[in-house]
């Protein structure tokens, strides 16, 4: 489709390796993406769940724009299932999402190929609409043959195209299979290179014992929050927890202040919406449900943005050990 035969995605593997977290969750939304457009469906669910599985994060940014939220949407419809892993995407109104997609196809896009690319999606889109198969394969022909002349194409936007996914998962644009195991199993290989150390990390309690050592508190780990209390807060707040936030609930009921960090609240003291819940007293630390990550505000450094508690927790951890060195 997009890449030779036989070829790897090196620029997808350097993104896994080297980018920031964002980059890393970028890729992998458009290179699963682009595996499902391939009628590659289950080297595509691969992808993903080993992708929440070394990193932790919500599938929710694997859908960080309407257009590529529109687009998983638009592909599960035609697969007629919601894989696993998608569970934490909201479900989508098709009707409206299909009507706000024909503006989108409307619009120009900066440099020749990429409207090349949107205007064969508008033609596939059209054609499929209409019942004209034959039409709209012969666009997305088209749009394949410019789509492998680009290194990052714009698959969500073809995708979304309500009449053009269910051409996608039946392989219009179909690669050969062992490809595509490969093609997953590269990015898959990356992200294990990446995230070995996340995985050998100390289990929760033991992160948790740590910093309560390091505070002059050996053997002091504040006890879990039960299920149903979460469920509750949850219930209350109007908001999915994020899973790493659970786990560290589930492991203590927040944690005491410490000289130079806030009290963490228990779950019967989270507040907020669900855009951001407060959870430090004072209220200088937000979680965002929708992502996972964690603000952090201080006086003199003005707001740090965490990867999630975990990263928080293991930042002070940094600091008390530092702080312990001779």
């Amino acid at each position: 489709m997009t890449r030779a035969a036989g070829g790897y995605p090196e620029g997808a593997v350097r993104a896994v390796l080297t980018a920031t977290d964002e980059g890393v969750d970028a890729t992998v939304a458009h290179e699963a993406l682009l595996l499902a457009c391939a009628g590659a469906t289950r080297e595509s669910d691969r992808l993903v769940r080993h992708w929440r599985s070394a990193t932790g994060r919500p599938a929710t940014r694997l859908a960080s724009d309407a257009v590529t939220a529109r687009a998983w949407a638009m592909l599960f419809a035609a697969r007629d299932e919601r894989p696993d892993w998608a569970g934490e995407l909201p479900p989508l109104d098709l009707d409206a999402e299909a009507e706000a997609h024909r503006e989108v196809l409307a619009k120009r896009t900066p440099g020749p190929r990429a409207q090349t690319l949107r205007e064969h999606a508008a033609a596939a889109e059209q054609a499929a609409a209409a019942g004209d198969t034959g039409a709209a394969l012969a666009a997305l022909a088209r749009w394949a043959e410019v789509a492998r002349e680009l290194p990052r194409p714009d698959v969500a936007t073809l995708a979304a195209c309500r009449h053009v996914a269910p051409l996608l998962v039946r392989g219009a644009l179909a690669v050969d299979p062992d490809w595509a195991w490969n093609y997953a199993g590269a990015l898959i290989a990356a992200l294990t290179t990446r995230y070995r150390s996340e995985r050998d990390r100390r289990d929760w309690r033991d992160l948790i014992a740590e910093i309560m050592r390091l505070r002059g508190e050996p053997g002091v780990v504040p006890p879990p929050a039960s299920p149903a209390a979460i469920a509750d807060a949850e219930r209350r707040l109007g908001v999915r927890l994020p899973a790493e936030y659970r786990q560290f609930l589930l492991t203590c009921d927040g944690l005491r202040a410490d000289v130079v960090f806030p009290r963490l609240l228990g779950v019967s003291e989270l507040a907020g919406t669900g855009s951001a819940v407060t959870i430090s007293d004072p209220p200088v630390i937000v979680l965002r449900p929708g992502t996972g990550e964690v603000a952090e505000w201080d006086e003199l450094f003005g707001t740090t943005v965490h990867s999630g508690i975990r990263a928080l927790l293991e930042e002070h951890l940094r600091l008390l050990e530092a702080s312990a060195e001779p």
